[in-house]
């Protein structure tokens, strides 16, 4: 593999990524809610930040843009349509766009629903998605600012994604999601698999991601939903889970 990707925590759920292309010897940094965590880990390691990436405007994924970007020199890029402002953006990215990041490529695609303006970062040269609070194991984002239809599009979206593709999600909320997803998919077998072996891991204190696609489209109840609104009555019930 020439990329490495690294999960710094953050906060009590929230997972900052660090994407290193070991080709170029540069670094990306996805969704920074705090910067102390992301500079001591960098600082070890000896990797060059060039870039941030945020998925939406909210201060537990932007909070560490300023102190980043003033201590690394890195460019912030972010999406265009946020009804929020993101903290010291340098570049506002939309549907169709492609951005670099030494021998790699990302595509943005906007999926508006979590936020009005959110984007997910797609790397198909190395099957890799960065989807922010849109897509979770087992789950989906809250529904802030848009609708269950978008919600339910982006997740048909990232169905549509190669089902080897690694998907790196915004929070740990695994368990709690297949808990949740086993009241309503009680008889499915590699849900009740995939449970089992989520709740040994967090015993652990072990980190249950990356997931991917084939896993989500097989035990993740969001993205089996037939229409938007099987989709509403699901995130109804799990935000009162």
């Amino acid at each position: 593999m020439t990329i490495e990707i690294v999960a710094v925590p953050a906060f009590e759920t929230n997972y900052i990524w660090l994407l290193h292309d070991k080709v170029s010897d540069k670094t990306v940094v996805v969704d920074p809610g705090q910067a102390e965590p992301v500079l001591d880990f960098i600082q070890k390691k000896g990797w060059e930040v060039t870039q941030i990436w945020n998925t939406h405007w909210h201060n537990d994924h932007t909070g560490g843009n300023e102190v980043i970007k003033a201590e690394t020199g890195c460019d912030v890029i972010g999406p265009s349509h946020e009804s929020h402002p993101i903290p010291a953006i340098d570049i506002k990215v939309d549907e169709g766009d492609e951005i670099g990041l030494g021998s790699l490529v990302a595509k943005v695609m906007a999926i508006p629903a979590h936020t009005l303006g959110h984007v997910a970062y797609y790397i198909p040269d190395h099957h890799v998605l960065f989807c922010g609070d849109t897509l979770f194991a087992m789950g989906c984002g809250r529904i802030f600012e848009g609708t269950a239809e978008q919600m339910w599009q982006a997740l048909q979206r990232f169905a549509a994604l190669p089902p080897e593709t690694k998907v790196y999600c915004g929070h740990e909320y695994t368990q709690d999601n297949g808990h949740f997803a086993l009241t309503v998919d009680p008889d499915n077998q590699a849900l009740q698999k995939r449970v089992k072996e989520v709740d040994l891991l967090r015993a652990q204190g072990k980190i249950t991601l990356p997931t991917t696609i084939a896993l989500e489209k097989a035990t993740n109840p969001f993205m089996r939903a037939k229409n938007p609104e099987e989709l509403a009555k699901l995130r109804k019930a799990k935000d009162i889970f």
